[in-house]
This record gives C-alpha cells, structure tokens and sequence, in this order.
C-alpha cells in the first residue's frame, strides 16, 4: 500500500499505528454554517478555534485550496516581537506575544515557543535614532525593549562582528528579550486539532471559486470546488490570495503581493543564541531547534505569485549575512523560497468589515504575519462572533484609506518579519 509523506506524518501524530488523522477529515461539507473562514493557515485557523473555545460558535466551517498549513504557514521564518512603533501596532503584537507566551499549554502541544530575545541592530546615526524612539516608545506602553552598546550587542550574541571596518558597522542595537521564535507548522496543527475537537469542520482541496450575494447584495456563503456552502457570514484569511477572493465579491482590496525571501542553511550545533536583524542591510538570522541558520531576506521590488524570487536578493542577504556573522562564510545553504505576502500602502494589516454585509477580511499583514497570528485570531474571531471590529482591531478597518487616518509601520516592519 502507498503512503503518502503526509498521511504518514497524519499517523505519527495520531499517536497509534492505525489510520486516524492529527485533526477531524470533512471530506463532504454541510450546505450551510454560520460562519465560512477562507484560508486553513495559521491565522484562520486561530480564528476558528477562538470562534469555538471562547464565543461559542460551532457551526464553522474552515475551507482550504490545498493543505492546512500548506501556505504562507510553511514559508516563514517564525519570529516573534512586539516592538512596533505605533500604539495601535503595539497592541494587536503585544496582545499576541501574551497569547504566545501560553499558547502551548492552551492547545496542549508544544509549539516551541522559545523567548530567546529579538535584537535589532543599528548601522548608523539614523538608525541609531529610530530604534530608540522604537525602546521609548515600548517602554511608554509598558512592552519591554531596551537599547545595547555595540559591545552589549557582541555579548550578547557573541558570533556578532562589530568591527567598525565593515561595510555597516554596527553601533548599537534594540533588544526586546520576551521575542523569540516558535515553529510555524506546530501552531498550524495545533489550532487545527484545538478547533476540530470543538466541532469545527476543515476542508481541504476546496477551493472558493465564487462569493454568492443575495438580493439585499449580502453574502449567502461561497461556491467552492466541492460544491455551494451557504453561509450567514464569511471571513476572508487568505494571506497572499485575498485580493482574488475579495474581487469576486466585488471589493477591491488596497493590497500589493511581492515574493518575501528566506533560506535555511544546513544544520550545525547550537551557534545562533538570538534573533538579530538589520533593516538597513535587509537581513536577519536566528537557529533553529534542528540546528539550521534560519536567514529571512527582503521582497523582490516586482509583484508576483512566485514561491521562489529573485537571485540578486537571496545574494544580497548572504554577502550580509557572512559580513555581520563571519562565521557562516563556509556554511553550505539547503533551500530557500518565497512566501507571497500582501501589502497595504501603510505596511499595516487590514482586520474587519467590508462594504458588503457578512463579508469580513484579515490580510494585508506583510511581513508581520506570523508573529500576529495568536492576536489576529482572537480579534478576528470577535469581531466574527459580535459582527463589530474587537477594539484592538478597530484602528485597522478598511476604511482607514478612506479616511487618511494611517498607521505607517514600514520603519519597524521593513524586512523583519
């Protein structure tokens, strides 16, 4: 008999020999639900089980194109940090870090959360001057961030190179030190497991291919390749597609796709104790827990759907890379690729109502997508269940680009993910 690698990944996790998948099959979806979520990634998969576990809603359905977990879930480099400038910025990521900080005693499986310290460094007097408004900033709202010497940087990351000779010597840095990374497929098998438990359905390879509307131009549900699902409302999660799925609903989304670039090296023992990342230089490294250097580049300067990017980036990153860490010049690189990330003119997501009934949207989170996904959930899921933006997320209606009233994060979330 054929295994596939993911139905034998499937049995490893069911914790016995026989054929029982890590969460709940619907092969078949009912005609209608309450709530339809597009998108089985990690934020969609958070708002449903938020849905669930805390406002009660069971008859969800979360439907997929591919595989749960199988998008931009896949294809990031896992950072998590609060330390963004703007207060509205500052409270959708701090309420994630808290969510993260329990999140593998809430879903009871281990996420690897690890709180290693996200170090952010400065090459010259300008960044020297944003990155401590950014540790200002934090410290007003009570998210820690602190600033380091050069020499408190090497200390504290002791591969660092701080020879003022280099190209960008660094001069200082950030460090907030309840940052850290977690592992991205974990998260998205966790909630996945969490929500099933609870009755959601999952549907996988069931693509939306249409956005029904009654006579009142409110939405009926989504015509899917498995068939209509009739729907009193349904939310859009669909990191890099969203503007596909939104236009057949006829909203036009203010929503850019770029391929955003990484690569993992191969493994060796422990050598990375932190995150560190330079803006400037469009670079960052951190180690995972297999031992792989796990190095996060920029996005390409085109919009594109390509899941692998241009060259001239990744060798930006890793003539950088072996500058700032001298230690990796004979490292050999396993892989890289490209996520698809939406970006909104103002580098912040877009979380809430649209202009037609019962249609809801989360996207636009660029290059801050993973780190949210515990907070974007649960402010997503509440405003689902209440059919109002949670507070946290009303800052980030759409129609801010109506109004003008903007939350320009692109000093914090230029290339740091």
């Amino acid at each position: 008999m054929h295994f596939s690698f993911l139905s034998l990944l499937r049995q490893a996790f069911s914790g016995h020999a026989g054929w029982e998948p890590y969460w709940r099959q619907t092969l078949t979806p009912k005609p209608a639900y309450d709530i339809v979520i597009v998108g089985a990634g990690g934020h969609g998969l958070a708002t449903a089980y938020y849905l669930a576990s805390e406002f009660g809603c069971r008859n969800i359905a979360v439907v997929e194109k591919g595989w749960l977990g199988g998008g931009n879930t896949a294809r990031n480099t896992t950072v998590i940090r609060s330390n963004y400038l703007w207060q509205e910025s500052e409270a959708i990521y701090e309420h994630s870090l808290k969510l993260w900080e329990g999140l593998s005693h809430a879903l009871n499986i281990n996420v690897m959360y690890s709180p290693r310290g996200v170090m952010m460094l400065a090459h010259n007097h300008h960044d020297a001057v944003v990155l401590k408004r950014h540790v200002h900033a934090n410290r007003l709202a009570g998210i820690d961030n602190e600033w380091l010497s050069a020499e408190e940087a090497k200390a504290f990351c002791p591969i660092l190179n701080i020879d003022p000779s280099i190209r960008y010597p660094v001069i200082g840095a950030s460090l907030q030190r309840r940052g850290g990374v977690a592992r991205h497929d974990a998260v998205a098998w966790g909630y996945a497991r969490a929500a099933s438990a609870l009755g959601v359905d999952i549907i996988e390879n069931c693509a939306v291919t249409g956005v029904r509307r009654g006579g009142d131009g409110a939405v009926t549900g989504v015509e899917t390749a498995k068939g209509f699902i009739g729907a009193k409302r349904v939310g859009v999660v669909a990191a890099g597609h969203t503007s596909v799925v939104m236009e057949m609903a006829g909203v036009r989304m203010p929503l850019e796709s770029f391929p955003l670039q990484a690569l993992v090296s191969e493994p060796v023992k422990p050598m990375m104790p932190c995150v560190a990342m330079s803006n400037t230089i469009h670079a960052y490294m951190s180690q995972s827990d297999k031992g792989e250097l796990v190095i996060g580049a920029g996005t390409d300067v085109y919009t594109s759907y390509s899941q692998a990017g241009g060259l001239q980036v990744t060798q930006h990153t890793l003539e950088a890379i072996c500058e700032l860490f001298p230690v990796t010049r004979r490292m050999k690189m396993l892989r890289n690729w490209g996520g698809i990330v939406d970006v909104t003119p103002d580098r912040s997501p877009i979380i809430g109502k649209t202009p037609v009934p019962g249609l809801f949207v989360n996207c636009g989170w660029g290059t801050g997508g993973f780190k949210a996904t515990t907070g974007s959930g649960h402010v997503f899921a509440a405003t689902l269940a209440k059919g109002e933006p949670h507070p946290i997320a009303a800052p980030f209606s759409l129609d801010r680009f109506r109004t003008g009233r903007l939350i320009d994060e692109a000093a914090a979330a230029a290339v740091a993910h």
